[in-house]
């Protein structure tokens, strides 16, 4: 299991290249970061964290198909993975933050419509970055002899969310499958946690591999975390809950909350395992500085078996 952290904001860039070095110092795997105005635009503050640490991945989590056009999108991907030594990972999702396509000026459109271009530019993208010179006209790209003009190393792409459709890409196009468990609504908030239970995860993996047929056996599967605590699981639950909106059983029965102990947390990600999850990222801020012990734990091989948890 490796393990990510999702930033949102930090000062300086002192500020973040002190955290790449703790967290590469720590085990972490990868810093991601998301695409929402109002935070950091990733590309750039990914530089920074690259260029102050030798191993620790980075990658966007996910950037939002429809604030970029995709040759441009491509460049950013090319080029930092060509200034990172080819540790840079491009994560895609279709966007959902209504208000923060209202700031930008950017039409919203119906979810069938957003994951339809979605659809065009994941294709598109993986060419582009597999070095292709592209012509291709599609319903919402258009596209003539377009190519990044760079020699990098190899971008892995990430498709996240928890639709079908949206699985389905990336099973069918991208080199990892990023599963959240909740469909979003138009707002900030998580409107339909659909998926959010141990159950809902295997369903939405058993999907996941179907739709990927022959490729299943190369794909990877990541969980974003939402909240990690160590403590009591149930009085944890309890507190949780009420932000979350959520009976505390809920919590309790979901593997993207990560409650208890080193020891719970350990065996929570041999759960994940179990069902063929290899990666997982937790929120700066809400827990994922709890995760390096159990690093530590996960490089000494533990747990070989689960208990109930």
């Amino acid at each position: 299991m490796r393990v990510g952290v999702s930033l949102h904001r930090t000062g300086s860039a002192p500020e973040l290249a002190e955290l790449a070095r703790q967290l590469e110092g720590e085990g972490y795997d990868q810093l991601q970061l998301a695409d929402h105005l109002g935070d950091l635009a990733p590309f750039p503050a990914l530089a920074v964290a690259a260029t102050a640490t030798a191993s620790l991945g980075v990658g966007t989590l996910v950037c939002n198909n429809d604030f970029w056009n995709p040759v441009l999108l491509a460049r950013e991907a090319a080029t930092l993975a060509l200034l990172s030594d080819g540790r840079f990972e491009l994560g895609i999702g279709a966007g959902h933050a209504q208000v923060e396509y209202q700031a930008a000026g950017i039409p919203y459109d119906r979810p069938v419509v957003r994951v339809a271009r979605l659809a065009e530019t994941v294709p598109l993208v993986r060419r582009l970055l597999d070095g292709e010179t592209v012509t291709s006209v599609g319903a919402h790209h258009g596209v003539v002899d377009a190519a990044t003009g760079l020699e990098h190393p190899p971008v892995p792409v990430l498709v996240g969310g928890n639709g079908d459709r949206v699985l389905e890409l990336g099973a069918r196009h991208a080199d990892a499958v990023g599963l959240t468990g909740f469909t979003s609504g138009t707002g900030q908030r998580h409107s339909d946690l659909s998926h959010f239970t141990w159950h809902g995860l295997a369903e939405r993996v058993t999907h996941v591999r179907r739709a990927a047929g022959d490729r299943a056996q190369g794909l990877e599967l990541q969980v974003l975390v939402q909240l990690v605590a160590t403590g009591e699981r149930r009085r944890l639950a309890e507190d949780a809950a009420r932000p979350f909106d959520q009976p505390a059983e809920r919590l309790l029965d979901s593997p993207f909350v990560m409650l208890g102990s080193v020891e719970d947390h350990v065996e929570h990600c041999a759960r994940l395992e179990e069902l063929g999850v290899t990666r997982l990222t937790a929120f700066e801020g809400r827990g994922a500085e709890l995760l390096a012990p159990v690093i530590e734990r996960l490089a000494r091989g533990e747990p070989k078996a689960r208990r109930p948890m």
